[in-house]
């Protein structure tokens, strides 16, 4: 059964907006993992404006299934946090400094030293690595010369075009899998994935081992309440 992990970002960001610790990042967390989510994910950025560098610490201290830390690996920061925290997965995307939110892969092709020499850095430390990539077949084959464990499918533009064509939509994201299999590369998935286009994405995709959903998921809890809200994501995973 495809894994979710919720990002948390979303409540760090509402937290933020009026200081304290309103609503608290860490409970939050853990009820998260209490109501049924299979992991947590968090992004980091250089200038916290969401999830800060001490809640993932703090976060890492009540995790009993899978921690995933996405970030830009070209911060050294970001780096050493890693590092320091040991979760089981990193994904590394390839953001610009002050970037609203993540909005395209790497290029396998042109980067691939220098992520071959980023992901040993995390491999020699034990963690798992997956790295963000457009759905394109080119790069996802790609990406297995770079040395990563798996890669993650941004599904902005299978979001975008759902409602209008879904088998359109999904069709250059079924291709990508097939190559991401032949590679032997682990398939992960995320970004703009919601109560809607998850489950056809899912069904689609027989091979997707994890997706990662932030704003949708904690948007829908305002309205259907965070335990229910996971129940149905997860739901959409299993049919």
């Amino acid at each position: 059964m495809t894994k979710l992990s919720v990002n948390i970002n979303k409540i760090a960001t509402l937290r933020n907006s009026r200081g304290g610790n309103n609503p608290d990042v860490v409970q939050v967390a853990i009820n998260c993992l209490k109501f049924g989510a299979d992991g947590i994910t968090v992004h980091p950025r250089p200038d916290e404006r969401h999830i800060r560098y001490n809640d993932v610490r703090e976060i890492k201290k009540i995790i009993t299934t899978e921690f995933n830390i996405e970030g830009n690996p070209q911060e050294d920061k970001f780096v050493q946090l890693v590092l320091e925290i040991l979760p089981e997965q990193v994904t590394l995307v390839p953001d610009a400094i002050g970037q609203l939110t993540s909005n395209h892969g790497w290029d396998t092709i042109k980067e691939r030293e220098y992520l071959q020499n980023i992901i040993s850095i995390f491999k020699k430390a034990g963690i798992r690595v997956s790295i963000f990539v457009d759905p394109v077949a080119e790069m996802v084959a790609a990406s297995a010369a770079t040395g990563t464990d798996r890669v993650e499918l941004y599904t902005e533009a299978y979001a975008k075009n759902y409602h209008a064509n879904r088998d359109a939509a999904i069709k250059d994201y079924i291709v990508a899998a097939e190559a991401a299999t032949k590679a032997g590369l682990g398939l992960n998935a995320g970004h703009d994935l919601d109560m809607e286009n998850l489950q056809f994405f899912r069904q689609s995709i027989p091979q997707l081992l994890e997706v990662s959903i932030g704003h949708a998921l904690i948007s829908d809890a305002i309205y259907y309440g965070l335990e229910n809200t996971i129940q149905i994501y997860k739901r959409k995973l299993k049919d």
